[in-house]
């Protein structure tokens, strides 16, 4: 358990201090370096023709869907034609259509899904030019979007700032520094950064084995940083190559949790600055009410998997083989447990998506675990995506706690009322119609039957864990299904879409509404949103909701596996 709270107590001054600064960054506030990042800036906005003006909420949404669906187009070419184009010097091949569709999505959606092995999929151009730089890209554009959502909740005219100066801002003050730092740090660790071909090397067995080089360090730096997930090689974390010390594990689950995380803090910095700008705080009492109640369904989830694991499988019990290690299949020796089952809840409480083990060979408990966060997708969650939705459900807990007691529901002094409890609802319903539609479409048509390759309970969870890790951009998968066809590639960048964009719209709106509305002044009757009984409150809500929508499935699936597993 050492392994564990060593890196959540690391985590905690760490978060705090880059939430600090990302409020400074969003804000615009004087900071250090303002002198060499607003030259490079200048010089982008210059190049790029960006008018630094205030946008509206459609303008500012406009400009997302705009400029990722040029990234996507331009990304989509490269990976049609990239066997004519250089560094490509292990000859590889152009990528298929359907599977061209699927990981331009993916990536441009910061979810990372891959149906395809990386180290024999791509050229090392298209590793730099497509994957790295929608890594930087996709990040920014969801930051970019939680910033505005957060100045929107607390504004008083109807603007949320400049799309592209916000794009900017994140990726040259915040995502290319810290991921400077971290290569560095991997590369000292034994991670590769080069464009040699890959080397054949003749095993102890004399066979033949390729070992793959290229730009590792840059792409697991911002992988991480950036909360996206998709790996240079097929194994992703788990190899060597792209992980290969206890030190570099750390280090990439501290990475996915940094940013996500000071997300909330600058949240907590914009409201209590608010109320007070004089006053110096760590993060606020709104935002550590938030804080805190992510944490305890994050802390129940390491728990629950990290139990599941230690105490290892009991069909091996029941034939008398003693396991004093635990569920060690699919797990690295040199992680071991503890900073398995930890990294599993990381990088799906964070929707990342990157892995160190094999979450496929999971107990049906710690399969669960990770399942449940993606089906949440409001712990921590990732590229500031996250936030956003756990907003959702404060807006929905203040709403029905208010009903509860006979007062009227506001939020920071705003009134919450029918028209955005609609559009709340309908957030809120997006995420598991998405999962449980497609879910069903997979178990009930020829294309997805065909991939589903083991049978009964786990078949199931491996289905729903495919749409789940989808529709909540994370991209990490059970790794059992035969997903490189034409019905999964189109369906799963289908659930990869609609699950990135249609919130992200309904949410600019929902702050939109909030924002146009008169500020009441907080009275004795006015519901007490940062205190431990809304906090508690809400962990209840999140739950209740999340269980009552997807327990019949998971009743199917691992919980079945579970029984079956102990009978």
């Amino acid at each position: 358990m050492w392994q564990i709270t060593i890196v959540l107590v690391l985590y905690l001054p760490l978060v705090l201090i880059a939430g600090r600064y990302l409020y400074k960054v969003t804000m615009k506030e004087k900071m250090w370096g303002d002198g060499f990042f607003n030259r490079v800036e200048n010089i982008i906005y210059k190049l790029s023709a960006i008018k630094q003006e205030e946008m509206t909420g459609k303008q500012y949404i406009f400009s997302l869907l705009f400029s990722n669906a040029v990234m996507i187009a331009i990304g989509y070419f490269i990976l049609r034609i990239q066997s004519v184009l250089f560094l490509n010097p292990n000859d590889i091949g152009n990528m298929e259509t359907t599977l061209s569709f699927n990981t331009i999505i993916s990536f441009m959606t910061n979810t990372n899904l891959q149906h395809y092995s990386g180290e024999s999929g791509l050229s090392y151009l298209s590793q730099m030019l497509v994957i790295i730089f929608m890594m930087f890209t996709s990040a920014a554009s969801g930051y970019a979007v939680c910033m505005a959502f957060c100045r929107r909740l607390i504004a008083k005219t109807d603007v949320l700032g400049n799309f592209y100066v916000d794009f900017v801002r994140v990726i040259t003050r915040i995502l290319l520094p810290l991921s400077f730092v971290v290569s560095l740090f991997l590369v000292s660790q034994g991670v590769p950064q080069t464009f040699k071909e890959n080397i054949t090397l003749t095993t102890i067995e004399h066979k033949q084995q390729d070992i793959a080089f290229g730009p590792i360090a840059a792409m697991e730096s911002i992988k991480h940083l950036g909360t996206n997930g998709g790996g240079f090689n097929g194994a992703n974390s788990s190899t060597p190559f792209e992980n290969p010390t206890v030190l570099s594990n750390i280090v990439e689950m501290l990475s996915m949790m940094l940013l996500p995380g000071a997300c909330v803090v600058t949240l907590g910095l914009m409201i209590a600055y608010r109320k007070n700008r004089d006053k110096k705080v760590l993060i606020g009492k709104q935002g550590a009410s938030i804080f805190i109640a992510m944490s305890v369904i994050f802390l129940i989830g390491v728990a629950v998997v990290y139990l599941s694991e230690k105490s290892g499988n009991p069909a091996i019990h029941a034939i008398g083989i003693d396991d004093q290690t635990g569920n060690m299949e699919g797990k690295e020796t040199r992680f071991g447990i503890a900073q398995s089952s930890l990294f599993t809840a990381v990088t799906t409480a964070f929707t990342t998506g990157t892995v160190n083990n094999m979450h496929d060979t999971l107990t049906p408990l710690g399969g669960l675990v990770p399942l449940f966060n993606m089906m949440l997708n409001v712990v921590f969650g990732g590229k500031g995506v996250g936030l956003m939705n756990m907003m959702m459900y404060v807006l929905l807990t203040i709403f029905i706690a208010c009903l509860m007691i006979g007062r009227t529901p506001q939020f920071l002094g705003k009134k919450i009322e029918a028209k955005e409890m609609k559009l709340i609802a309908l957030c809120i319903l997006i995420h598991p119609t998405i999962i449980l539609s497609f879910s069903a479409l997979a178990v009930i048509t020829a294309g997805g039957v065909e991939g589903i390759t083991n049978p009964g309970a786990h078949g199931l969870s491996q289905v729903l864990y495919e749409f789940a890790s989808s529709s909540a951009n994370n991209g990490s998968g059970f790794e059992g299904l035969a997903d490189n066809s034409t019905f999964w590639n189109v369906t799963t960048g289908l659930a990869m879409f609609f699950g990135r964009y249609t919130s992200i719209v309904l949410q600019i709106a929902i702050a939109s509404l909030l924002a146009k509305k008169l500020v009441h002044n907080e009275s004795v009757g006015t519901l007490n949103t940062s205190n431990a009984t809304f906090t508690v409150f809400l962990v209840a809500i999140v739950l209740v909701v999340g269980a009552l929508t997807f327990l019949p499935s998971l009743a199917l699936g691992p919980i079945t596996e579970f029984l079956q597993l102990n009978s």
